[in-house]
């Protein structure tokens, strides 16, 4: 067994080794960037190296950088997590010429998995299925067009060097067929240095089901069941679950059939994830084999009881497979959410920034229930534009699928960021849809569901009953504690007021308190609500923590909490709502205020997230059509185009190629629509 490893990734997935290696008493070496220096990844290893500056270019993709920390250190192995050069068979082939094993599968396996074209090849040789499609490189837009015209619109469009949803885009027409081609190639050859693409057959209601493989080098091969991975936006997975909701065991017996024989078909040694894509009639098309570490690999790890990153180290230190096909038992259900630094109500743009609180769940196991957080940020640590925008995988196990999704729409309440936009809100609606609680999922679901985008759902009145009551608690205890400040000026008489109103989300709710008591040992009140109903009211919650965890009538009850002038911000139910307690003569004035409206931006495009222009397609005194492409900019090496929402002149152009935007940074002005009866102008939307 290996002494020291060194870990060529950063970020939560370089922390998630650590942990194993460290358990199973193996010294670690962590590497970084100028962007990385304070990570959590540096802190946890025994050692750390820098390996350069802060594009991944020059520090995590500099295979000489890293071969060096290798000999630094004395690491005799290297584990590459996903991403960065996990994928890169000359990578493997630098690190064995050193004498470094590679804690992946060799180099054979990577080249003819990592081309896309190329692994369709061989899974129709090792009689997997396959989507219909062009295989062969494609020189031009025009040649594009014809091959998807052949095929039969819609058809995707794909980077043969791709992955994690950059270099793809769906074509319905020739026209989105002519500019998904050059999207694909130009994201394709700044993520990847490759711009050749394919064609392929897009299947309707098509859901992503993974495979996910082990294989040693004394050759065993297994399967460790399957993923469901259809919830995706722009094709990068969100949420995941094993098993699927889907499959049943003919079927998965199949899918993991094929994957084994594919792994067979190429010598593979290591964990591996063959991915498929399967349509409304459970048939099943070969899709890619990722020849890494999934990010999802842990909902696997929850009902197997496998330590996959432990397997990948003693495969690759030589020793056979413990397990056998007939030891893989699925024990439960798991489910992964991805948190993203991204603003679910602005299209899911990225947001950078510094978080300025973090607080996770506790991860632990209760009551048949496990808890599990995978993440490479404590609070204080910085998200970069320079990388992907993961904070944490969030994951549950539990008996049943609905207790795993209950589980996790609970810790998604208590889930605590701030500082930067996330995606929590969109995580913990998602785990009260219908469709998703019924498991009638496709890779479309985000679209179908969300045309027009992610808005902020209209909170049911329960949940503004609940707000109102959580709300009431802590005004009730602010007073009792301001009342109690020994250099108050006046006593108080003691008593509270028992008439209140509750301003939640515009609307007002009449409350009565008929007995209220805070002590050290929580607080306990019995309060009435707009139907005159008594509630019982229990919570250990006391002032300045977050968030607020209770009872209502016996009732489980979770709200972080912000406060604000006058009031608080609380997240219940999965909606962040605004609410204020007042006096019934204060609320009556109240409602008497006039609202303040936000400022007319529609003469002007935005830009909707932090980025670079990499081109401006609109000139002054243009005439621009709705749909129209005006800008792109790119973020977090994802090329994001800017469209216009309706017809408009081009009045000014502020930005420039090679502009570095934060978010809202005009990029064009629009002309007067008074002055201008046809011209609309648009914020700008992105695709």
């Amino acid at each position: 067994m290996f002494e020291t490893i060194l870990i060529a990734n950063r970020g939560e997935i370089a922390c998630r080794v650590i942990k194993t290696a460290r358990r199973m008493g193996i010294r670690t070496v962590a590497v970084y960037s100028d962007a990385d220096r304070r990570a959590l990844h540096v802190a946890m290893a025994d050692e750390a190296v820098r390996i350069g500056p802060a594009p991944a270019a020059q520090s995590y993709l500099d295979i000489d950088a890293i071969l060096s920390a290798c000999r630094q250190t004395g690491a005799q192995a290297v584990h590459p997590g996903y991403g960065f050069l996990s994928e890169r068979a000359a990578f493997c082939e630098a690190l064995e010429a050193g004498g470094i094993a590679f804690i992946g599968p060799g180099a054979k396996a990577i080249r003819a998995m990592g081309d896309k074209i190329e692994s369709k090849r061989c899974a129709e040789a090792a009689g997997v299925s396959v989507v219909p499609g062009h295989l062969g490189v494609i020189e031009s837009s025009g040649e594009a067009i014809a091959i998807a015209e052949s095929i039969g619109f819609p058809v995707m469009i794909k980077a043969s060097a791709g992955g994690g949803g950059k270099g793809m885009r769906v074509a319905r027409t020739a026209q989105e067929c002519r500019e998904g081609f050059e999207r694909a190639r130009s994201e394709a050859r700044s993520a990847f240095g490759d711009d050749r693409v394919f064609i392929e057959k897009f299947v309707e209601e098509p859901r992503h089901i993974e495979i996910q493989v082990l294989a040693d080098a004394h050759g065993n091969a297994i399967h460790l069941g399957e993923r469901e991975c259809s919830i995706q936006r722009r094709n990068q997975k969100v949420v995941e679950e094993a098993p699927s909701p889907f499959l049943d065991a003919e079927t998965r017996a199949a899918m993991g059939a094929q994957a084994v024989a594919l792994a067979r078909a190429v010598d593979y040694r290591s964990a591996g994830t063959v991915e498929f894509i399967v349509d409304r009639d459970r048939n099943f098309y070969f899709l890619e084999m990722n020849t890494r570490l999934q990010v999802e690999h842990p909902v696997t790890e929850l009902v197997t009881g496998t330590d996959l990153v432990e397997e990948m180290i003693r495969i690759a230190a030589g020793e056979p497979l413990r397990l056998s096909q007939a030891d893989v038992q699925l024990t439960g259900w798991a489910v992964e959410s991805r948190i993203y630094a991204e603003d679910p109500f602005r299209g899911f743009l990225p947001s950078i920034g510094r978080l300025t609180r973090y607080r996770p769940p506790e991860e632990a196991t209760r009551e048949n229930v496990t808890l599990r957080n995978d993440t490479g940020v404590v609070e204080g640590s910085e998200i970069s534009l320079h990388y992907d925008p993961m904070i944490a995988k969030l994951c549950t196990h539990a008996p049943t699928r609905p207790g795993a999704v209950d589980a996790m729409r609970d810790a998604l309440d208590r889930f605590e960021i701030e500082g930067i936009e996330h995606n929590v809100p969109f995580l913990a609606a998602l785990m009260r849809h219908p469709r998703w609680r019924e498991g009638r999922l496709s890779t479309g679901f985000i679209d179908e569901e969300y045309p027009d985008g992610f808005r902020r759902a209209e909170p049911q009145p329960s949940t503004l009953r609940d707000t109102a009551f959580v709300a009431l608690t802590l005004e009730l205890c602010r007073k009792q504690r301001l009342d109690r400040h020994q250099d108050r000026l006046r006593p108080h008489s003691g008593r509270l007021a028992e008439r209140w109103e509750a301003k939640v989300d515009g609307h007002y709710l009449p409350l009565r308190v008929d007995a209220f008591e805070n002590s050290p040992d929580g607080l306990r009140a019995v309060v009435a609500g707009e139907d005159g109903r008594a509630r019982r009211i229990e919570s250990r919650w006391s002032p300045g923590n977050s968030p607020w965890t209770g009872l209502i009538d016996e009732r489980p009850v979770t709200a972080q909490i912000r406060g604000r002038a006058n009031g608080w911000t609380l997240f219940v139910d999965g909606v962040w709502l605004e609410a204020q307690v007042l006096s019934p003569a204060i609320a009556a004035l109240d409602r008497k205020m006039p609202v303040k409206t936000p400022p007319d931006t529609s003469q002007l495009l935005l830009c909707p997230m932090p980025g670079v222009v990499i081109s401006i397609l609109a000139v002054e005194g243009q005439a621009v059509k709705a749909g129209e492409t005006l800008a792109v900019v790119e973020a977090m090496k994802m090329e994001n185009v800017l469209r216009a929402e309706r017809d408009a002149i081009v009045a000014e152009v502020v930005a420039a190629p090679g502009d570095n935007l934060a978010v809202d940074s005009v990029i064009l002005r629009f002309a007067d629509p008074s002055s201008q009866p046809a011209a609309h102008t648009p914020r700008g939307v992105t695709s």
